[in-house]
């Protein structure tokens, strides 16, 4: 009987290891956010959560042309306004299949990079009036309206920031829903 005893206890521990092994990440799972369907997952980079994104296949495809892959796999840290593929189609049309042409590739790096800060800027340090500097060199500024955090552009556009504080590797992701234009 003690025999029986011990197998069983030695099976249940087992058991318990074994549960432990598959529960035990699970309950340590990662805090992701939802974007474009897909989880966000902060141990990987931008471009390993963007591709993920339906809501972003335009800013993926634009990036890619513009050959920005690689920077914004980087180290960081980044921050970047990520516009959704709504946010392209506001743009007049034709505009989108323009750019990601070859001979338009430093037109559209410039738009790209503009929506991108060196840093890391969490919605609580994006304040009213903020301003910042991006990797393009012109600066964008922060608007609280409406208990919204707003984005200005050079030339007094705005973008709304729909979700905030996607967490990445190497920064933060915004999600806006406008493309931010540089003055030039």
């Amino acid at each position: 009987m003690s025999k029986r005893i011990a197998l069983l206890s030695a099976a249940a521990f087992s058991a318990l290891a074994l549960t432990s092994t598959f529960v035990l990440p699970a309950r340590a799972e990662e805090k992701t956010v939802m974007v474009g369907g897909a989880a966000m997952f902060p141990s990987k980079n931008i471009i390993q959560n963007a591709v993920n994104s339906k809501d972003h296949t335009t800013l993926v495809a634009a990036v890619k042309a513009a050959g920005l892959v690689e920077t914004l796999e980087g180290k960081g840290p980044f921050t970047v306004f990520a516009p959704t593929n709504a946010a392209f189609e506001k743009l007049p049309a034709g505009t989108v299949d323009s750019l990601v042409k070859p001979e338009n590739k430093a037109t559209l790096t410039k738009i790209l990079t503009y929506h991108v800060v060196a840093g890391k800027y969490d919605a609580h340090d994006l304040t009213d009036g903020k301003m910042l500097k991006t990797v393009e060199g012109e600066e964008l500024t922060v608007k609280h309206a409406d208990g919204k955090i707003w984005i200005i552009d050079a030339k007094g556009d705005k973008s709304m920031v729909s979700i905030s504080n996607v967490h990445q590797s190497n920064g933060v992701i915004h999600v806006v829903d406008t493309v931010l234009m540089p003055a030039s």
